[in-house]
């Protein structure tokens, strides 16, 4: 019968093992384990040694390699690896191994500890287990070393159980997702100006790695920064490629403005502010810029950007204001923007995207746009030919609409691009399926004028502009253009009694 006291001792540990070497932790500070994920999101300016992040049931779960903890050198992730979550102090970590190892029932003098000297930084490992007659060692992890690697993510765990029923009861927002390098970004929607294609950059004496240049933005000098370089994901000089897709997005605080350069501008997302997972401060440098994960099923992990951290960096401040000083303002497209903020009344943004043609539609109309490809379209039997089907978004059904078929356009050779505008009308949803997204901007009222008669011919065939009643008139100079005006509600209206089905 075994010692009553040498039982009560008995710790609990779970073992897993990495290339040769075998580890453990306390029993109690494993939550789970679980394959290595699908999709895991690099995340920018954090070490070598942090894989990603990925989502699991809310939470941003950071990846820890513990082999390049070890070795720099060490390899990476690979697809058959497993991950142990570990949840020490509400502190949620993942780590990553080969393969699991046991329950192991340790008697104290199976253990040992290592001792570090006053002062001297703690590793990660707290000691040894001995079994088999010392033929077998196990290195013990300690739990608190391990969330406090610098630069690894703290993520605390979520303790409220009723998470998901808080939910959606706070005010919904928008925000635009961009790509950099095989990482997604996204800024609030009020911080963005415009979203324009990358003019000619002129050149600037504070032109560096950060600093492409400057543009010429409403009479003003705006600097343009290289968002991959920001992140420390630039790619060498010689390697980069100016791509049709890069688009700079302007953006504004108060008086203040700066473009980011980014290899393309994806979709517009509404979310709500509960759905934004914490994920703490990776660079001392640039802590505050992300301001968290939103994680959608159709898009993957999107990491929220608070853009007023930017724009308080010392380095941005410095560009921006150097760049005020140094080049002088356009003072007559200045007065005359001026002269166009008295006459009118207020402005609207505008998303423009390609159906054959240009058009834009204001910005208030479309609660979000999505990638053709973000789920199963099913087309139930009896419906028209311009009826693309039925997607489910995020456990609603909207009818997707084909324009091109609405209009007896010619279908594309190639729809794997194309983007869907989803649209509101009271508690149902629709989606526009257009050609590609291509700018968001701000126009004056006073810059909108009622569409000539010609455009609106109404047995023209193949073009929407025939029920286009409004146009706007963007850009200056050899750049200037007429857009006509989608009304979406308009479409709605007419489809409804074409298609009884939508109406009921």
């Amino acid at each position: 019968m075994p010692d009553a006291s040498a039982t009560s001792c008995t710790e609990l540990f779970g073992s897993f093992v990495l290339g040769d070497d075998e580890f453990a932790l306390p029993a109690s500070c494993f939550r789970e384990v679980v394959n290595y994920p699908d999709k895991v999101s690099a995340l920018p300016l954090s070490p070598a040694f942090l894989e990603g992040v990925f989502t699991l049931r809310g939470s941003v779960i950071p990846v820890v390699n513990l082999g390049r903890v070890f070795h720099a050198d060490a390899r990476g992730a690979r697809p058959t690896d497993k991950i142990a979550i570990l949840d020490y102090e509400g502190v949620l970590i993942g780590i990553l191994f080969d393969a699991t190892g046991e329950i192991l029932r340790v008697r104290p003098e199976q253990r040992s500890t290592l001792a570090y000297a006053d002062g001297e930084k703690r590793g990660v490992v707290a000691g040894t287990i001995l079994l088999d007659r010392g033929a077998r060692l196990i290195q013990v992890l300690d739990p608190d070393a391990l969330i406090h690697i610098e630069n690894v993510p703290q993520v605390r765990a979520i303790q409220c159980a009723d998470r998901e029923t808080r939910r959606h009861q706070g005010e919904r927002r928008q925000c635009v997702s961009f790509r950099v390098g095989a990482s997604t970004f996204a800024f609030e929607m009020a911080a963005i100006q415009e979203i324009i294609r990358v003019p000619e950059l002129q050149a600037s004496v504070l032109n560096s790695a950060l600093c492409l240049g400057r543009i010429n933005f409403r009479g003003a000098p705006v600097a343009v920064v290289d968002f991959a370089t920001l992140l420390n994901a630039a790619p060498p000089a010689d390697a980069r490629v100016a791509g049709p897709e890069q688009r700079i997005i302007v953006a504004r605080i108060d008086d203040a403005t700066i473009g980011f350069l980014v290899d393309s501008v994806n979709n517009i997302i509404h979310f709500y502010s509960e759905e934004v997972m914490p994920i703490p401060l990776l660079s001392k440098a640039r802590a505050g810029m992300f301001g968290g994960c939103l994680s959608k099923p159709q898009l993957g992990d999107i990491f929220f950007l608070d853009h007023k951290q930017i724009f308080s960096s010392a380095e941005i401040r410095e560009m921006r204001t150097g760049h005020a000083n140094l080049y002088p303002k356009d003072s007559e497209l200045i007065a005359k923007n001026e002269r166009r903020e008295a006459r009118r009344s207020q402005r609207q943004v505008y998303i423009t995207f390609a159906l054959e043609n240009s058009y834009a539609v204001e910005i208030k109309q479309v609660r979000e746009i999505i990638d053709l490809t973000v789920g199963d379209i099913t087309r139930p039997p009896g419906m028209p030919a311009f009826m693309r089907g039925m997607l489910n978004l995020r456990q609603q059904m909207i009818s997707v609409i084909d324009l091109r078929g609405l209009y007896q356009m010619a279908p594309l050779q190639d729809a794997t691009l194309c983007k869907i505008l989803v649209v509101e009308r009271g508690d149902d949803c629709y989606g526009l399926m257009v050609d590609a997204v291509e700018n968001i901007m701000t126009i004056e009222d006073s810059r909108r004028f009622g569409a000539p008669k010609m455009m609106r011919n109404p047995s023209a065939q193949g073009d929407p502009r025939s029920e286009m009643d409004e146009v706007i008139d963007i850009g200056e100079g050899d750049a200037r253009r007429t857009l006509s005006v989608f009304q979406c509600d308009r479409l709605l209206e007419r489809l409804t009694k074409e298609i009884p089905a939508l109406a009921a």
